[in-house]
């Protein structure tokens, strides 16, 4: 997948990339990250990739349908904000979306909607948003940009995949990248004493959505060495192990606990 116009977050580029090359991009995405991470930058690049006509990698950037949506002129793709600047989307907003959603693409296959400020919605906002989420049309696709996802409900975050960016060039950006190698690297080889050493970084001064993002980083590096080779049977275990815990982590279960689990995990199935 086409992802160059999106500086840094070189683990989020990986993930959309192999989706696109397995089973598809997903149909609602929570795309999440302070001023400056580059929401709006991907949430386009996202959308193009849906409408895009081109052959090859998607987006293209060169045919029609991603150049309107460059643009901001492709009638396939609403931004949803709320009525006024500074206020959230609001659940007639929300009931007005699904009403459109239900009305077929007017040029391509896909109809595409950005959600300015998710996170500020309102419960009632959010659970209309969840019907659509769970009911809505298989050719309508939802971009919800969220400063904190930790601000949106957990039952519309569950039918969500979630896309979690920092500003790029930050030390956390490359710092994330090395952690989530360190602990792969103990999955794939290492003991358990060994293993309990490297788990401890689970247990660093993060919130949710940073021990979510690590998870994830960790997930993705296992998945590649298993793809490569190596002892598959354990790569395999690992990733499993570390979906259960990304599950935990979005509940706000206690990092030590996190630890914990994973290298009991290991060890009590090996």
């Amino acid at each position: 997948m086409n992802l160059s116009a999106l500086a840094g977050n070189q683990r989020v580029r990986d993930q959309l990339s192999r989706q696109e090359q397995g089973r598809g991009l997903s149909h609602a995405y929570i795309i999440s990250g302070p001023a400056g991470s580059g929401r709006h930058s991907l949430a386009r690049q996202l959308a193009a990739a849906m409408l895009c006509a081109g052959r090859g990698e998607r987006p293209c950037g060169q045919c029609v349908p991603c150049q309107k949506v460059l643009k901001g002129i492709h009638p396939d793709l609403s931004v949803i904000a709320g009525p006024e600047e500074g206020k959230p989307i609001t659940v007639d907003q929300v009931r007005a979306l699904r009403a459109d959603a239900y009305i077929r693409a007017n040029e391509g296959e896909r109809k595409v909607y950005l959600l300015e400020n998710a996170d500020r919605m309102n419960p009632s906002a959010q659970n209309a948003m969840l019907k659509l989420l769970e009911e809505g049309p298989a050719y309508a696709a939802f971009l919800l940009l969220a400063e904190n996802a930790g601000g949106l409900l957990q039952t519309v975050r569950s039918r969500c995949e979630e896309l979690s960016l920092i500003p790029a060039g930050e030390p956390g950006d490359q710092e994330g990248r090395a952690l989530a190698k360190n602990l792969a690297d103990a999955l794939s080889r290492a003991g358990e004493l060994e293993l309990l050493e490297a788990a401890m970084v689970l247990d660093g001064k993060r919130n949710r959505e940073e021990l979510s993002a690590l998870l994830e980083a960790v997930e993705t590096e296992l998945a590649d060495r298993a793809a490569e080779g190596g002892d598959r049977r354990r790569l395999l275990r690992a990733v499993e192990l570390i979906q259960r815990l990304r599950g935990a982590a979005r509940l706000n279960v206690n990092a030590g606990q996190l630890s914990g689990w994973l290298c009991a995990g290991m060890f009590d199935t090996l």
